[in-house]
């Protein structure tokens, strides 16, 4: 039986009704709702007021296995819904589903916004041993996961209470975060290009690929003038359904540790990386480059690859910078920031940063951690964009060579890889 209920609800102009609806309906409700921004509740009354408005009904809908579900409506509107329903003789139930798959019907999934200029991030530090290869994966992750699913995501207000040591540390004591903090949304379903950069080949291992061999084609070859076929051929799908063929890797090859030597040797070698990308930029939104931790020719040639290009708005592309809450990430961070803002002025071109991430904390750590952690929030320019908690799930993820957002998706820092991603796109 299906009923009506009046309670009190969050606006006086509103009641509760409750019915039922299939489980798959109802999903599929709530995640066309999130991906038009609108409340589950203005989705129904929109869907029932154009149900009462047809000539006649629609095709019935499968409502096998239906379940409670409840809602606030519009004073008024579900008794001219259940006279609607009485004249045409379906159940309330037939009619509810067949109002909100004529809403579904009415307002398809959004289509995925595509910048006119392939979006480049660096992510960057001098000082190894911070996390870089984590947070390119788990960044390229979060921008392809599915547009057609929702994914836990702690909201931006949730971050500068994150960046409180106390909140931080209870999340470290095993308590689940507030869940007022955590939002479902919908996948951002980019298309995404990571690139390893390094010639210590962490992310092409961790993704479970395998390193180029050293006497084939590679990357390097192709920024020094000596490509051996087309870099495409390199590329390889990360193949999890999350991704739906969205997320791909070009490996790492150890030619790389002699990439600085060979570049020596090129004309406007700091264009280097960008003659190399250039041609497979059509097929991704987000190129995301893994940098080695050096200071050399290599990392000039990222840099200028990120720069801000003609008509590309700023804060598009540029350098993310993954630090630590200790003294040397400080000391790697002026070393990175003092050569980049070199060749800015060498080059008379723009590099934006686009924030620093602040990757392993614990603030179990003591002072150290947490003044630090204190100190990088003080920065303001760049800004903090992003808190990555020292937890199990990453390490675990990186043992069994699997995606942290696949291997453990509702993880502390699953949900705040997606946040970052939120937050630099």
């Amino acid at each position: 039986m299906v009923s009506l209920m009046s309670s009190p609800a969050n606006s006086s102009d509103r009641e509760k009704v409750v019915s039922k609806l299939p489980g798959w309906l109802r999903q599929n409700l709530k995640i066309r709702a999130a991906q038009h921004g609108i409340e589950i509740q203005a989705a129904v009354e929109q869907g029932i007021t154009d149900w009462c408005h047809l000539a006649s009904s629609l095709s019935q809908v499968d409502t096998a296995g239906s379940s409670s579900f409840s809602t606030f409506l519009p004073h008024g509107q579900w008794e001219e819904f259940t006279r609607t329903a009485s004249d045409r003789r379906v159940s309330l139930a037939q009619g509810l589903a067949q109002s909100v798959q004529l809403w579904l019907d009415t307002n398809p999934a959004p289509e995925i916004e595509r910048s006119s200029i392939t979006r480049r991030i660096i992510v960057c530090n001098q000082k190894g041993g911070v996390g870089k290869t984590a947070i390119t994966a788990g960044l390229g992750e979060a921008l392809a996961e599915d547009p057609n699913a929702l994914h836990a995501v702690r909201v931006a207000k949730a971050l500068a209470k994150a960046l409180r040591a106390s909140e931080v540390h209870e999340e470290h004591d095993g308590q689940e975060a507030d869940p007022l903090d955590v939002e479902n949304l919908p996948g951002l379903g980019q298309r995404v290009l990571l690139v390893d950069f390094d010639p210590q080949c962490h992310l092409t291992n961790q993704l479970g690929a395998s390193p180029l061999p050293m006497n084939g084609d590679s990357l390097t070859n192709h920024m020094a003038g000596d490509a051996k076929g087309d870099l495409r051929d390199l590329i390889v799908s990360i193949d999890d359904e999350a991704f739906a063929g969205r997320l791909h890797l070009l490996p790492a090859c150890n030619d790389a540790f002699l990439l600085d030597v060979r570049l020596s040797a090129v004309r406007a070698r700091e264009a280097a990386l960008e003659r190399a990308l250039a041609p497979l930029e059509d097929d991704y939104d987000v190129i995301v480059v893994d940098c080695p931790p050096s200071l050399g020719l290599s990392m000039d040639a990222a840099a200028y690859y990120g720069r801000r290009r003609d008509g590309e708005a700023p804060g598009q592309s540029g350098a993310l910078i993954v630090v630590q809450a200790e003294d040397s990430s400080a000391d790697a961070y002026d070393l990175l920031t003092t050569q980049i803002d070199d060749l800015r002025a060498d080059l008379q071109v723009d590099i934006d940063y686009l924030g620093i991430v602040v990757n392993l904390y614990d603030s179990r750590r003591g002072y150290i951690a947490t003044s630090s952690l204190q100190g990088w929030v003080d920065i303001k320019d760049p800004r903090v964009v992003g808190l990555i908690g020292d937890l199990k799930e990453q390490k675990e993820a990186v043992r069994v060579k699997k995606p942290l957002l696949s291997y453990a998706p509702k993880s502390q820092q699953a949900i705040g890889m997606r946040a970052l991603a939120r937050e630099v796109s």
